[in-house]
């Protein structure tokens, strides 16, 4: 990634292993803080202008078109003005054989379109990006809506662009690839940690950035969103750097982005604990058979195993009910505090993990009742808050059932 010029606000996020980079903020003030000539793909989605306080249909059931106050429409003449303005300062900063991809509805894409002829860029394709299955149009007055246009260009009419064909055509099963694509919307798992209103799907955006771009090539995407386009770089080793003004969509981005940045093995190497001898459920009158101690030692084994397991599962932050019935982690306890008074607490703690900046494992492991206490021993060690980029808390509590 170039070296950026000082007048760049700090990124809201850095990650110089991957090349990936976030700044929030206004995009056209980002933009021209940017050098020039120095990125190599742009793919954009920016605001359709269709909140206008219409209605759709959304899981079946009615719900509002508004997004937020960013997409409500300003009329043609102001909207275009945008449209003109951002996407001058993405060609200021294109490289010469650079590329932009922008995506958007009838409501948007026309001026997108007008405003690159407007300015000499190189139309290539114009994508129909198909929705299987799209929400029904609920005044009946219109055909379903099941498609969005995507324009990709080039910056100038002397650009030779980056395309992979062969590619594409290995990808489409040896035929040329057509510029109708059928992509599915989100999957559930892109949309776990939360949504974006007009998030694209990461099938989109891989496959775009592998059609136009190479590894190691620079992305930039002026409204990130919901963070797809840097999560799709990473996952195809490009570098990215992203401008998003919203907080909120921001830290939507940042957390999809550090769950796939942070794959840390964390393993419980030894355990020791002892068993007060069984009371309840050991009858010791004289007409009882002494325990075998072959099925003592499979009970103690037993329990062995799934504390072990209940210890990884702690640190994957998965509930511990799964493999001990009644026992509880830090959630379930919110939602249900009624714990059996014959289970026995036999482990509680609250462990955190430095994860490190530079090599990606942990670097640092403590107990502590705060994060401010596990910062503060994690100075004490001797190193810098700069040293860490993820700090994970793990809560552990193990009954004995």
């Amino acid at each position: 990634m170039s070296k950026s010029p000082s007048t760049l606000p700090s990124p809201a996020f850095d990650d110089p292993k991957h090349h990936l980079r976030i700044y929030q903020g206004d995009c056209l003030e980002i933009l021209s803080s940017i050098p020039e000539n120095s990125v190599d793909l742009v793919f954009a989605d920016p605001p359709y202008f269709l909140s206008n306080g219409g209605i759709t249909c959304h899981a079946g059931k009615m719900v509002s078109v508004n997004k937020g106050a960013w997409d409500v429409s300003k009329g043609p003449d102001s909207n275009h003005a945008f449209n003109t303005a951002w996407l001058a300062a993405c060609q200021r900063v294109l490289k010469p054989n650079g590329g932009i991809w922008v995506s958007g509805t009838s409501h948007v894409i026309h001026s997108v379109g007008f405003a690159m002829q407007q300015l000499g860029f190189k139309l290539l394709n114009d994508i129909s990006w198909v929705k299987p299955n799209p929400p029904p149009n609920l005044s009946c007055r219109y055909f379903t809506h099941a498609t969005e246009t995507i324009i990709w260009a080039a910056k100038s009419s002397k650009s030779r662009h980056t395309f992979n064909y062969k590619l594409m055509k290995e990808a489409n099963r040896g035929k040329q690839m057509k510029s109708v694509w059928e992509i599915r919307p989100p999957e559930s798992w892109e949309k776990k940690f939360g949504k974006h209103p007009t998030q694209k799907p990461v099938a989109l955006l891989e496959r775009i950035l592998l059609a136009s771009s190479n590894e190691g090539d620079l992305v930039l995407d002026p409204f990130l969103g919901g963070g797809t386009t840097l999560l799709a770089a990473f996952r195809l080793r490009r570098h990215a750097l992203g401008c998003e003004l919203s907080a909120e969509f921001l830290t939507l981005s940042l957390r999809r982005i550090c769950s796939n940045l942070v794959q840390v093995d964390l393993s419980l190497t030894c355990v020791q604990f002892s068993l007060d001898p069984f009371s309840d459920s050991v009858d010791r009158s004289d007409r009882a058979a002494a325990p075998d101690p072959s099925f003592r030692a499979e009970q103690a084994n037993a329990f062995s195993s799934r504390f072990a397991l209940a210890n990884r599962l702690a640190c994957e932050g998965r509930n511990l009910s799964s493999i001990y019935p009644g026992a509880t982690d830090s959630r379930s306890d919110r939602k249900n505090s009624n714990v059996s008074p014959h289970l026995q607490l036999v482990q509680q703690e609250r462990r955190f993990y430095f994860i490190g900046h530079a090599k990606r494992e942990v670097i640092f492991s403590v107990l502590a009742d705060s994060l401010d206490e596990a910062r503060q021993k994690f100075r004490a060690s001797g190193r810098p808050d700069s040293d860490a980029l993820f700090i994970i808390k793990t809560e552990t509590e193990i009954y004995l059932a």
